[in-house]
């Protein structure tokens, strides 16, 4: 969520698409895919058929977007998303996803810092390099 503005907590304050996609910084499309694709429940409508968020609405699109930002799949955020809409007889199911998606996550960073460790090295020498050319700097004058 990037607005950081409170999250309804009745059917009065629920939020229009609009509001959510603003909060979020999903588009309204992605939004409409997000509940066509099963990530997240039919969404509640007005007597004219627009969407109406609540807050476990967006509590939910938010964890979705945690898991989106740490690489999980699509596909894998379908399978977590169907396995919630079957109630705790999934609990260990669920447990055991976030689970692997968290080691998973954990060795991207370890790539992550070896390879900026790599970049670092590569910097440094670059930049030894540029002060050795640097007249005046190091030698006689």
């Amino acid at each position: 969520m990037t607005s950081g503005q409170p999250l309804p907590q009745d059917r009065q304050q629920s939020l229009t698409i609009a509001q959510v996609a603003e909060r979020t910084g999903l588009t309204h499309d992605t939004l409409r895919y997000y509940e066509k694709a099963g990530l997240i429940e039919r969404v509640g409508r007005t007597t004219g058929n627009q969407r109406r968020y609540q807050a476990a609405d967006l509590a939910w699109l938010e964890f979705l977007l945690r898991l989106r930002e740490t690489g999980m799949s699509i596909a894998d955020m379908q399978r977590f998303a169907g396995l919630r809409a079957r109630g705790d007889e999934t609990v260990a199911d669920r447990l055991s996803m976030l689970r692997e998606h968290r080691a998973e996550l954990a060795e991207r960073i370890r790539a992550l810092r070896r390879n900026a460790a790599a970049l670092d090295d590569k910097i440094d020498h670059y930049e030894r390099l540029l002060d050795e050319r640097q007249p005046g700097t190091d030698g006689p004058t």
